[in-house]
């Protein structure tokens, strides 16, 4: 159930995944992962207000991003000037400290009383050599928790020598986990959103759907107020400088993964002067509009389930008959028609659904270390249990064991439909479409068609369009691509490269979602020297 639009790290799914397999070999249960007035584009604090007079040419090329004034506006001197009070953690996390951080609602009508609080901690440098300054991170989503990454990846998990120079740093963006979450549903009205029907079969269903993402863009209206028209990534973005000058640096050194590198290459488009070393790794491109981003992703996920079947057929316990990639999508196709009809029993109240089989499948493909546990929930699936299967849904929805969701999900549609118009305005668009999200994915392109309908319903205008970033003056920005990433499709990666005046495209030629610190000596070993010298590797360095 709307799972377009997703742009996830693999680093805390392949975390979370591990315990899964663990349970899933000793039969023990696994622990869960853990309305404001529409602006329309051109008013002031809207994304075109940014853009350059005369930014699309005649021809109707893409408007550019343009940088923002570098004399700092007194208006906003006192978020610039203000000290963070740090304090220890607590608990588990004693050894990370916190803070918050003050900015403004709307950064064209700075209001203290409407001033936003956003969730940071850090861990400091622990030596040997110089202090390189701090480094942030940002997981993706939009909407995955960046302290969330931090304190149980980023903090141990990135290479030794980069922790030691750098201290390691996360904000939770605006509407995001710790700072002011935008909030939609109840746990329980959750539960029934996720298992409506994505593949509607006739009109009764196209309107039990539509209802279903009214019902979640109203609750998000009602209970996020005047927030939800202030989550865009460019205010994230320039929340970005504030904490970058809060913390006493003149440049920004950052690693952004998945959505996280759309955040980082419009940091360097509003501020050039002030990039530092910038990773973006799992790249996005920004000149693509909503239809375009969910017809790749798509195309993407097809591609990582091929991958899948070739696996599978190395595996006696391969539930796909061998492995073809034209029978997996046969198989998958017709497991997921009799679900549809005949749900799954899970050893819970909760029951498979077509929609809850087809979020698990999807979130198994971000990372290949996943594919044992989706071998074993396809075959446990065939003799009647759900229940793993339902696992890998609610590892993708952030769903714990107790029916408790993050906000990754509200916050995912509210960040998406601020920054692009939607996909489609209505059922009938989505019906023609369908087709050719079909030719992309026979088994999953109905369900991302309709699921990238959700956004037609959102009380909030957009106030985001497709866009280039060329982000002149900046200093080298090393943008990293996988050949098989499903949720951000190689090419993506080779566009915003060539589109930023500094961009240095990284390939690594491999699975899953993303690719530092996942393996490859090559692309740790290019990254780390990255971020320790500021040396991009050699144009068009290829990994594997």
């Amino acid at each position: 159930m709307d799972t377009s639009r997703l742009f996830r790290t693999s680093g805390t799914l392949a975390a979370t995944a591990a315990l899964l397999i663990s349970a899933a070999v000793s039969g023990a249960a696994a622990p869960g992962t853990a309305a404001a007035r529409p602006r329309g584009v051109g008013e002031p604090g809207s994304f075109a207000s940014l853009l350059p007079p005369g930014a699309a040419d005649e021809q109707g090329a893409l408007p550019e991003l343009a940088p923002l004034p570098t004399v700092l506006p007194r208006a906003l001197r006192p978020y610039y000037d203000q000290r963070l009070a740090w304090h220890s953690c607590g608990g588990k996390r004693a050894d990370f400290e916190c803070a918050t951080l003050r900015a403004p609602l709307d950064y064209e009508a700075p209001q203290s009383h409407d001033d936003v609080k956003l969730a940071v901690s850090r861990k400091k440098a622990t030596g040997p050599g110089k202090r390189l300054g701090a480094l942030m991170v940002n997981p993706g989503g939009p909407g995955g928790s960046a302290i969330g990454f931090l304190q149980e990846y980023a903090a141990s998990s990135y290479p030794g020598a980069v922790r030691d120079r750098y201290d390691m740093v996360a904000m939770d963006p605006r509407g995001v986990a710790a700072s002011q979450p935008v909030t939609c549903l109840s746990d329980k009205e959750m539960d029934a959103y996720a298992q409506v029907d994505t593949t509607p079969d006739d009109a009764a269903e196209v309107r039990e759907l539509v209802a279903a993402f009214k019902k979640f863009a109203q609750g998000c209206a009602a209970r996020s107020g005047k927030l939800l028209g202030h989550v865009s990534t460019v205010e994230a973005a320039r929340d970005m400088d504030v904490l970058r000058a809060v913390l006493g640096d003149d440049k920004l050194h950052y690693v952004g993964a998945s959505y996280g590198t759309f955040l980082g290459a419009t940091y360097a488009g509003l501020f050039p002067s002030r990039v530092g070393r910038l990773v973006l790794d799992g790249a996005m491109d920004p000149g693509l509009d909503a239809r375009r981003i969910n017809r790749d992703q798509t195309a993407g996920f097809q591609t990582a389930l091929a991958s899948f079947a070739a696996d599978c057929a190395q595996h006696e316990d391969c539930p796909l008959e061998g492995g073809r990639t034209d029978v997996a999508g046969v198989r998958l196709q017709q497991f997921f028609q009799r679900l549809d009809q005949h749900p799954l029993a899970t050893g819970t109240p909760r029951r498979l659904t077509e929609s809850l089989a087809t979020t698990g499948v999807i979130s198994a493909m971000y990372d290949e270390t996943t594919w044992p546990i989706l071998r074993k929930a396809l075959h446990n699936a065939q003799t009647g249990d759900g229940a793993l299967l339902l696992r890998l849904s609610d590892l993708y929805y952030e769903r714990d064991q107790r029916g408790h969701y993050t906000n990754l999900m509200p916050a995912n549609s509210a960040v998406n439909c601020l920054d692009l118009p939607p996909a489609f305005r209505g059922p009938a668009a989505v019906r023609r479409a369908v087709p050719d999200f079909e030719k992309a994915s026979p088994s999953l392109g109905a369900s991302f068609a309709w699921s990238a309908l959700s956004c037609a319903y959102w009380p909030v205008r957009a106030t985001g369009g497709p866009h280039r970033i060329p982000a002149r003056g900046a200093a080298p920005i090393l943008v990293v691509g996988t050949t098989r990433d499903p949720a951000t499709p190689y090419p993506w990666a080779r566009a915003l490269a060539s589109q930023l005046s500094s961009g240095r495209l990284l390939t690594y030629d491999g699975d899953g979602h993303t690719a530092y610190t996942r393996g490859s000596r090559c692309v740790d070993g290019a990254i780390n020297d990255y971020l320790l010298t500021g040396t991009p590797p050699p144009a068009s360095r290829r990994c594997s």
